[in-house]
């Protein structure tokens, strides 16, 4: 079973960290100032972004019927196997930067640790803007909805298959990224506020699109599964693969706690609950309202709507949806909801994010200039504005272009060597205090790691994804070595003199 201690003599809701591991002098300038909730919810707001209201056709079409369901149901498990790795992690190890700090640490920080931490803080610099971009694309797609003049083409650069598309959704996009940075540029307590509003947002979106589903619910509709959907061939389990994929995405931001964690009231005791939390919570969100969808449009149309030569037809489905069974007040309605619902998850990402290169800079193996905070309000604000500055030259490119890179670069460059660093930790430094310990250990790190895998190599043409990230890894690697020899770091530091002897 998992333990989950706090010190004695600090009360719930101190402002000091119950860990007994320090996460540094550098975040002794940051405040701490949320607690359970906010941190629960910043967590669900950030996961249930836009992904889910755009996916659902694509996730029904890898596996080509209902049973796609299973993909949502695998991804879960998945994620909360991975989920105790950080919730672990988080507590032992609580101060802003959540993986870089965490890789740094286990495989030695004066050794391997800082050049695969400066890996991570790499990928980053291509991954984070892109997931930001998503929700932002996102939310400028159902935006179209209720100003179709929006979609208006003004260059396109590129191929059909990869390239830039410029519309009127671009910059609806790029101003989304805007209106987040201002909203983050203030102090981390009144963030917390705004996070709960936020949340009553996306609560009303997901607890709508799950009523007209479950009012209007056919059941035969919705297990109408084709022959021989669950027969085992290589196509079932490359679908599964597929839809896995795609279910880790939209899953994905249960960790955001742990990028803030130098913020968190009584760190040991909020993180591994913040993580656990969202992740029930929202798991069952997500499937019980793909469920209820089955019930009410043929997973045939929703099939059909997921290839990408029909791309434009899943730019709105639930506004559809709620267009057929109510009206058209309903779907722009709808619409409004998921732009909501988008703009919470963008300002989640953007807040967790700008956290890491802060963390990374206070240890001196990034820009000095990302260290800085503001002088009032007490946030990384170079990092914040740099962030957000990427992610709105990202909005430039096209969703489907970057959710399967940045899931497999994330995956190679991330998620593998912290699952694998869990089990590192606790051979090489069994004493650490961890307020938090996995259940069942090492039994989810396992499951979590050979999950990953699985869903890297099952899939059709997985291997082009593969080697971009294999790229990017040796690119950064490169970077890093010269970067290290000529500040004399390891590989290359100078060895130390050996004692002497007195004679």
């Amino acid at each position: 079973m998992a333990t989950i201690e706090r010190q004695h003599d600090e009360p719930h809701g101190s402002s000091e960290p119950s860990s007994p591991t320090t996460a540094g002098a550098a975040d002794a300038q940051l405040i701490r100032g949320v607690g359970l909730t906010s941190a629960t919810t910043l967590n669900m707001i950030d996961m249930i972004g836009v992904g889910p209201f755009i996916t659902i056709p694509t996730i029904i079409a890898a596996m080509s019927g209902p049973q796609a369901m299973i993909g949502w149901i695998c991804g879960a498990l998945l994620v909360m196997c991975d989920g105790l790795v950080w919730a672990e992690l988080g507590a032992a190890m609580p101060g802003s930067g959540g993986s870089y700090r965490y890789l740094k640490e286990i495989y030695n920080p004066n050794k391997l640790g800082r050049m695969i931490s400066f890996l991570f803080i790499w990928q980053l610099t291509f991954s984070a803007p892109l997931s930001i971009a998503t929700g932002c694309i996102g939310l400028a797609r159902y935006a179209s909805y209720i100003w179709p003049g929006l979609t208006k083409v003004f260059f396109v650069l590129g191929t059909d298959k990869v390239g830039i598309n410029v519309t009127g959704t671009t910059f609806v996009a790029m101003g989304t990224i805007a209106l987040a940075v201002l909203l983050l540029y203030r102090r981390i307590t009144i963030i917390g506020r705004l996070a709960k509003y936020l949340w009553i947002g996306v609560l009303l979106t997901v607890a709508w699109v799950i009523f007209a589903g479950v009012t209007n619910f056919e059941s035969a509709r919705a297990f109408d599964f084709p022959a021989g959907a669950f027969t085992p061939s290589l196509a079932f389990f490359q679908g599964l693969g597929a839809a896995m994929l795609i279910a880790v995405y939209d899953y994905w931001g249960y960790y955001n706690v742990c990028f803030f964690g130098g913020e968190v009231k009584d760190p040991g005791y909020v993180i591994p609950r913040a993580i656990i939390y969202s992740i029930l919570a929202v798991a069952v969100i997500y499937i019980v309202m793909n469920i209820s969808i089955l019930g009410v449009i043929p997973w045939r149309d929703l099939a059909e709507t997921g290839k990408p030569e029909n791309d434009e037809l899943q730019r709105h489905i639930i506004s559809n949806l709620m267009q057929r069974l109510y009206g058209n007040w309903a779907g722009s309605l709808a619409s409004l909801l998921i732009m909501w619902t988008a703009f919470a998850s963008v300002f989640s990402l953007l807040l967790g994010y700008s956290r890491v290169p802060y963390a990374a800079a206070t240890d001196g193996n990034y820009f000095k200039a990302f260290a800085r905070v503001h002088p009032t309000h007490r946030f990384p604000q170079v990092s914040l504005l740099v962030m957000g500055g990427v992610a709105a030259i990202c909005c430039l490119f096209r969703f489907e272009d970057v959710l399967k890179a940045m899931v497999v670069i994330r995956i190679m460059v991330q998620f593998l060597a912290q699952i694998a660093g869990v089990m590192v930790l606790r051979w090489r430094r069994p004493e650490m205090p961890r307020p938090f310990r996995m259940w069942l250990y090492p039994v989810p790190a396992v499951v979590a790691l050979f999950g990953f895998v699985y869903v890297l190599v099952m899939r059709k043409k997985s291997t082009e994804q593969i080697y971009l990230a294999l790229a990017l890894v040796v690119i950064g690697s490169v970077i890093y070595l010269v970067r290290a020899r000529r500040q004399r770091l390891w590989p290359f530091a100078a060895p130390q003199a050996a004692p002497s002897s007195g004679d």
